[in-house]
């Protein structure tokens, strides 16, 4: 029942708000240090086949886990300004509480077979804020990963503008993934991930409030340049 409130108010609360491939972090310039560009990061194995067919807000599907409500805003950088971008797409996607994706599986990589369904993805639309934001679970973790959830920002004609991955506190998952159905603690660190080694402190999310039981909101700045 907590969990039902908590998504209720979640919804509630975005009314009130009126609301690719990888390449060197080191290759851009950054031209304003007061909104720092987000990392480019790979896709991953597990991308989104077809995001336009998943424009959804609550893209929890049969999922169970922890409740998380996903808030990102997107910002261009400049060098005069760091403004939001209204009309992109925002792309989302993570694993579910015991590691795995949907529209993927049956494989070494993933041994239960999800090809046939979709589960926590999805895309929204940024408004005049920049904002989007998606109800799901917290995600859980798989071998040789730390926590993470992956991101795509899209221009109107869907080209694609930067792919980025946020990553969680260590103590905050550690308090998720004592609970059922997680799957304990995860056998990487954000130290050890071979993905946010060298920009742990940009592909960290902003903010984090709420708790096991009720669940949690999540906010971060997605920073790119056009």
């Amino acid at each position: 029942m907590k969990r039902k409130d908590f998504l209720k108010r979640s919804l509630l609360a975005l009314g009130a708000l009126g609301l690719g491939a990888s390449c060197s972090k080191d290759s851009e310039e950054e031209l304003n240090e007061n909104c720092p560009l987000s990392p480019v990061e790979t896709a991953g194995p597990f991308p989104i086949h077809s995001p336009a067919d998943l424009v959804q807000q609550n893209i929890c599907g049969d999922r169970t886990g922890t409740a998380l409500v996903i808030q990102l805003t997107v910002i261009r950088q400049t060098e005069e300004a760091c403004t939001p971008l209204e009309g992109y797409y925002v792309d989302l996607w993570h694993c579910d509480a015991k590691g795995d994706y949907s529209e993927y599986g049956g494989t070494n990589m993933q041994a239960n077979d999800y090809q046939n369904v979709s589960f926590l993805r999805g895309r929204q639309t940024t408004d005049a804020n920049g904002q989007v934001q998606f109800i799901s679970i917290f995600p859980g973790w798989y071998n040789g990963r730390a926590p993470h959830i992956h991101i795509e920002v899209k221009s109107p004609n869907e080209d694609s503008i930067r792919v980025t991955q946020i990553a969680f506190p260590k103590d905050i998952c550690d308090e998720v993934y004592a609970q059922g159905p997680y799957e304990g603690e995860a056998n990487t660190s954000n130290e050890q991930d071979n993905v946010f080694g060298d920009s742990l402190s940009k592909n960290m999310l902003d903010q984090l409030t709420g708790d096991p039981q009720s669940g949690y909101t999540l906010q971060k700045e997605i920073v790119v340049q056009l």
